[in-house]
């Protein structure tokens, strides 16, 4: 009996406000807060709060055997307590179920894992006691920013405690391996590997409504004979996918909805089961360790973290944020950390990104700049700005202490 393991991202950036260069010192409030509300909004009323039923109904239906797991940022949660609050209500009704999980995974939707130990390790922490607050559960799944990788960040996952970790089931990686089996980590082997089976996930999030598809269009019987199929080895089948290719990529007039809908019964009727990443991960044992000394993610045709870290601009922007890490620790202020996690978000290196040949679409589509300039340019505008602000507060806090001791 094959399993699927069903795992869905749900992330919204803080999206900056146009920052210009004669901002800087006078104007101290970087986001753009009509657009991050409105956006919000509009992917809730889209994807969040009817997708959401839908998971309810099919849990309640198919008598809990229908299973599928999440991870939500604490950028998205903070989003949803204030701007609809009903959408992380309607997460919590799918939490009570017992049949969603909830994985960890960085704060801020972050970088950290490529820059610092220590912050990707606060992050986490962080993470975690987001969730354990708002849906009463505690993780025991990692799922890093963009399913980034390596044999390193892998041991610095299970040294916080996680059993279980997702990552790209890339090809460069697997060779001829089958994504579609648990793998163990190439440095410490207790730790358990769910790799992405990114053509099966992929046929949903990105080619589901593409007309010019040879298999358009995707019923959810065709689909599972996918699944069943000899040309589909392995234990468990992993479709890790982006929250928003519901409603939101994938528009209610494609028949996004109906699929989803009837792929439970379909599923189970096959004589396949659900599971979460961490049922899975416990029922499978590994079939053997996969080795990654080189970073890979999920993006782009080259499944590395170019995406994000591939030019001069990105590089710059990313050294002169993580050089500020010290001094904001120093301050200890709600206020500053609030920035400085915001501005952790690998979406804003993302816009950066100067990818335009296969992926210039997927690029393109994502970035409200005209161009990666126009978005590094803002970026270190607020970036410049928060600095200032930063070494201001250490002044004002150092001359406190000295005039204490005088």
């Amino acid at each position: 009996m094959k399993t699927v393991c069903l795992y869905f991202q749900v992330h919204q950036p803080w999206r900056l406000k146009k920052y210009r260069f004669f901002n800087m010192g006078k104007d101290h409030n970087y986001l753009d807060d009509l657009s991050n509300r409105s956006i919000l909004q509009k992917v809730a009323r889209q994807c969040y709060l009817p997708m959401n039923a839908m998971l309810l109904k099919l849990i309640q239906e198919n008598k809990g055997k229908f299973r599928c797991s999440f991870s939500i940022t604490g950028i998205a949660i903070e989003q949803f307590k204030a701007f609809a609050p009903e959408v992380l209500d309607s997460f919590k009704q799918l939490a009570a179920t017992g049949c969603v999980e909830f994985l960890a995974e960085t704060y801020s939707h972050s970088l950290a894992s490529l820059a610092s130990k220590e912050d990707f390790t606060e992050q986490v922490k962080l993470h975690a006691a987001t969730i354990k607050k708002e849906f009463g559960v505690k993780p025991t799944a990692f799922r890093n920013t963009e399913l980034i990788y390596s044999d390193e960040i892998g041991a610095m996952v299970s040294e916080l405690g996680y059993k279980t970790m997702l990552a790209e089931g890339a090809r460069h990686i697997l060779g001829w391996k089958s994504p579609n089996y648990i793998y163990a980590n190439a440095i410490d082997q207790k730790m358990r590997l769910l790799l992405r089976n990114y053509k099966l996930s992929d046929d949903i999030a990105f080619r589901f409504s593409n007309q010019g598809w040879d298999q358009y269009p995707l019923t959810a019987d065709k689909y599972v004979s996918w699944l069943t199929s000899e040309e589909t080895p392995g234990e468990v089948i992993n479709l890790f996918m982006d929250y928003e290719t519901f409603g939101e990529h994938q528009g209610v007039e494609t028949g996004i909805f109906d699929f989803m809908k009837a792929l439970p019964a379909a599923v189970l009727a096959s004589g396949m089961e659900f599971a979460t990443v961490s049922e899975a991960a416990k029922k499978y044992q590994p079939v053997s360790v996969l080795h990654c000394p080189h970073t890979m993610s999920w993006a782009d045709e080259e499944r590395d973290v170019t995406a994000w870290l591939g030019n001069e601009l990105q590089n710059e922007a990313f050294s002169k944020l993580y050089a500020l890490k010290e001094k904001v620790a120093k301050l200890k202020s709600e206020d500053f950390n609030y920035v400085w996690n915001f501005m952790q978000t690998s979406d804003h290196f993302y816009y950066m990104a100067t990818k335009w040949l296969s992926d210039g679409d997927v690029h393109s589509y994502f970035n409200p700049y005209d161009s990666a300039y126009d978005a590094f340019i803002n970026y270190m505008n607020v970036l410049s700005d928060f600095e200032i602000e930063v070494d201001k507060a250490l002044e004002a806090k150092k001359a406190k202490r000295t005039k204490k001791q005088a």
